[in-house]
């Protein structure tokens, strides 16, 4: 799973950044200028992948793991658009994240003026629409120039299918919100139209701000204390902990973002265990066993035969897995099973 910053080029969107991964990448500039986006690969908590591994004591644990691209401000190019190269990293992640601005910065403040995070969030979301808008639009401009030459379309779905998205995105709605069924789905797909994305919002707040917005937005909203949560990122772990419990934070931002963006995607962890390895997977909630086998590895899924399943919170409960099997709390899943968040699974195979 990618998700991508976006947002514009005062929203402190590396700050945020550097507060999820503890990266250090560069804040001085607020002008947009810097093209290539930061990127990193973060763990996800879970701490039952660490009671798990304190129960096999593994030679390797191995945690989930979130990628995070930092992009440049919308003004990035000079203007109030993405790049096309921007645009076109932008379609390969799974969600965005749009970062708003919420703090007090002189410089900033001196530019731009005083942080409006819920119109900062409509001139984002605006640039969605539009550059949404403007592919579905060229799109049937070649549809109409194929059609004038003779040419069939290879799908007569597609053309209907554009026009109704323009309507939605005409009347300021995103493409998330239509209600297509699975074959317009799999027609528009090729597209990857950036409003039909998952999308939330990170409010960059200073320490005085924070926890005392009132903001009502379209989407979802978690709040971090970006510059402050950038330092204890910074942190051996201990410090960082007295910190935020001296700050009111509960959780550091790289928890707080993995365990929001899990829920708000719909994704659910499973884990493999044993001596050589325990390992967290990631999955999208009501996938079956034989996709969950094919996250593993293609060879699985292909030869799935039956997967052997337990509870995580089982085996921790009764220390192991022939209690459960006493138990009777050891089961064996067919391709159809619905994998749940917490599942353990074996998966038997023949290829």
């Amino acid at each position: 799973m990618n998700i991508g910053l976006i947002g514009l080029p005062r929203a402190g969107k590396t700050t945020v950044f550097n507060a999820l991964t503890g990266a250090g990448a560069d804040t001085t500039s607020y002008s947009g200028a810097k093209v290539e986006p930061n990127l990193a690969v973060v763990e996800v908590a879970d701490p039952r992948v660490d009671h798990l591994a304190g129960l096999y004591r593994p030679k390797k644990t191995v945690y989930a793991t979130i990628g995070l691209v930092d992009f440049a401000g919308l003004a990035g190019a000079g203007g109030d658009s993405f790049t096309p190269d921007a645009l076109n990293r932008i379609k390969t992640c799974d969600a965005l994240a749009v970062v708003l601005r919420h703090y007090v910065d002189p410089v900033v403040d001196a530019e731009f003026g005083p942080a409006e995070p819920a119109a900062d969030f409509e001139k984002v979301f605006s640039e969605l629409l539009l550059t949404d808008q403007i592919v579905a639009e060229h799109r049937i401009e070649r549809l109409e120039e194929d059609r004038k030459r003779g040419k069939k379309p290879a799908n007569p779905r597609e053309e209907r299918i554009l026009r109704t998205l323009i309507e939605l995105l005409d009347s300021g709605a995103p493409i998330g919100r239509s209600e297509l069924d699975d074959e317009a789905t799999r027609i528009i797909s090729g597209f990857q139209f950036l409003t039909g994305k998952p999308m939330f919002a990170v409010l960059n707040s200073d320490e005085e701000r924070y926890g005392s917005n009132d903001l009502s937005l379209p989407v979802p909203v978690i709040e971090f204390a970006g510059e402050f949560e950038a330092e204890l990122a910074a942190l051996d772990p201990g410090e960082a902990e007295e910190f935020m419990k001296d700050a009111g934070i509960g959780e550091s931002a790289r928890s707080r973002l993995t365990t929001f963006a899990y829920d708000m995607l719909g994704y659910v962890s499973f884990f493999t265990v044993g001596e050589d390895e325990v390992r967290a997977w990631t999955l999208r909630k009501g996938s079956t066993a034989v996709e969950a086998a094919g996250v593993i590895h293609s060879d699985l899924a292909r030869g799935f035969i039956r997967a052997e399943c337990f509870r995580c919170e089982d085996v921790l409960e009764h220390g192991s897995e022939a209690e459960l099997k006493k138990r009777g709390l050891f089961r064996l899943e067919g391709k159809e099973y619905v994998v749940r968040d917490g599942d353990v699974l074996s998966i038997r195979f023949s290829v």
